[in-house]
């Protein structure tokens, strides 16, 4: 269940995320970017990051918070899930946490490290919950308490920036962008990263592949993969699949096929057996 923030954190929070699952048999997940970080809560059992040679199991913490990945990521659950995401905007954790985004490239990072005991309070009482109205009210009531005591900082070139990629879905050129801006590319691109993780050009493929996804989404049994390649702004589909594969680990065909979707960049794979 997908659930929007109040206005007032919008500017921060894309969105909530309320996933559970009761499966009691292992699950294979993987996670790939659609240009957002996050916060996310495990509340029924720890999600596991893989399994090492010696089948040691490497447990994520029960609550963390994630930057911008680079690829996909499996993640394994053998027990049910109860997970709780914060999905921030792009540049959203920049902007209310102060975190520069390329710090936390690719990183998990406990919650406490950065929220501190507030940080595992907000767990623990979410625990306590059994609705997801009174999970969202703890979320709520616990970001616009750190949103009146931020800093008043600038995102004018980021916030352009994003703007002006989402609008065309991620097809456009660098000096479209400085164009657009008026700012040099190397201010630009110092900027973006800062507040996002990426650089302009990466969070434009990002947002290109999953225009593509929009676009698979709605496809009809005549409409061909090709003309969607075409459509979302590559090349041809052998580029697509090439892209696609190097964010998602998989093919369009298989991701269509043979996943099961928790949201758009959260799925449950399958053995290859089964495809």
């Amino acid at each position: 269940m997908q659930v929007l923030p109040p206005k007032e954190l919008s500017a921060y929070i894309k969105h909530y995320l309320f996933l559970e699952n009761n499966n009691s048999t292992s699950q294979q997940l993987r996670f790939f970017s659609d240009g957002n970080t996050g916060i996310v809560f495990s509340q029924k059992s720890k999600l596991i990051s893989g399994l090492s040679n010696s089948e040691t199991q490497n447990y994520l913490p029960g609550s963390f918070l994630y930057g911008q990945p680079d690829g996909f990521k499996n993640i394994y659950s053998d027990n049910g899930m109860l997970i709780v995401i914060v999905v921030f905007q792009p540049n959203g954790i920049n902007q209310l946490l102060g975190i520069s985004g390329s710090a936390f490239r690719d990183a998990i990072i406990t919650i406490d490290a950065v929220l501190g005991s507030k940080g595992l309070e907000l767990e623990e009482k979410l625990a306590e919950q059994a609705t997801i109205q009174g999970r969202l009210r703890l979320l709520n009531q616990f970001f616009k308490r750190i949103e009146a005591k931020k800093p008043k900082t600038s995102q004018l070139i980021t916030n352009a920036s994003l703007d002006f990629i989402l609008k065309n879905n991620g097809q456009l050129t660098i000096s479209q962008l400085v164009t657009y801006t008026g700012y040099t590319e190397r201010h630009i691109e110092r900027k973006f990263t800062e507040g996002v993780g990426l650089n302009p050009k990466q969070f434009a493929n990002i947002i290109k592949l999953h225009h593509f996804l929009g676009l698979l989404k709605n496809k009809t049994d005549t409409t061909s993969l090709t003309s969607l390649s075409y459509e979302a702004g590559f090349s041809d589909q052998s580029h697509l699949i090439r892209e696609f594969k190097k964010h998602t680990g998989i093919t369009p065909r298989e991701y269509l096929y043979h996943t099961e979707k928790l949201t758009n960049n959260f799925i449950e794979t399958f053995p290859k057996n089964t495809l």
